[in-house]
């Protein structure tokens, strides 16, 4: 696979990653029906994905920028990405045995959508995810990272990471407002409530895939 494939392969990670976000419930879609219902208006509706995808965002921002600010030191690139793999590994290992949902996040108000997706994010792993993937990205571009500026390699790294945390966070938006429109309109709290799904397992294994994946092409 040549650098273009793999860089290809890398962005539809980060898209795919962000459809799995915006599917599971407890990424915040729920929610947004809640609010839609209980104000009665569609608006409500896309008020409150708004303000899970800004939390969203921020969370993926918060995770991505300080590894921009490693990465000016390219001859430690392999080394970073192989530590950042086994890190989701190690998160993707305590969360397959702990698959409680965070207690604190039921004490986060409703009306701070915002700050719920943020910690919901954050608890989740979900920007640690991305890590080894964004890592990934910036080696098919930087490919010459060794002779270039520290200034010139983090404004590039850093415009990758704008780029992964929008990309992710769109995709993200756009899988969980499908669902929720629909719930909202056609399909009611009753279904949810009879068809609620739990991917905690599911997740817990992908990030231990996403980090295995990461360490056997880092060379």
């Amino acid at each position: 696979m040549d650098g273009l494939d793999t860089a290809a392969a890398l962005w539809w990670a980060v898209v795919a990653s962000g459809i799995y976000h915006g599917i599971n419930p407890g990424m915040g879609w729920p929610l947004a029906v809640s609010a839609a219902l209980m104000d009665k208006s569609g608006g409500s509706l896309f008020k409150a994905l708004l303000a899970l995808a800004t939390g969203h965002l921020l969370a993926m921002a918060a995770i991505l920028f300080p590894f921009t600010a490693l990465l000016f030191l390219a001859e430690w690139q392999r080394e970073i990405q192989i530590a950042a793999s086994c890190l989701v590994i190690g998160l993707g290992l305590y969360l397959l045995f702990n698959r409680r949902h965070p207690r604190f996040l039921a004490r986060v108000p409703p009306t701070r959508l915002v700050l719920w997706s943020f910690l919901a994010a954050m608890a989740h792993g979900a920007g640690l995810m991305l890590v080894p993937i964004y890592l990934g990205i910036c080696r098919t571009v930087a490919t010459n990272a060794g002779h270039a500026a520290a200034s010139d390699l983090m404004t590039g790294n850093a415009g990758i990471a704008v780029a992964v945390a929008l990309a992710h966070t769109l995709a993200m938006t756009v899988s969980g407002g499908l669902l929720a429109f629909g719930v909202y309109h056609w399909l009611g709290l009753r279904f949810l409530s009879k068809s609620w799904f739990n991917l905690d397992l599911v997740w817990a294994l992908s990030l231990i895939l996403v980090g295995s994946l990461s360490l056997i092409f880092t060379h």
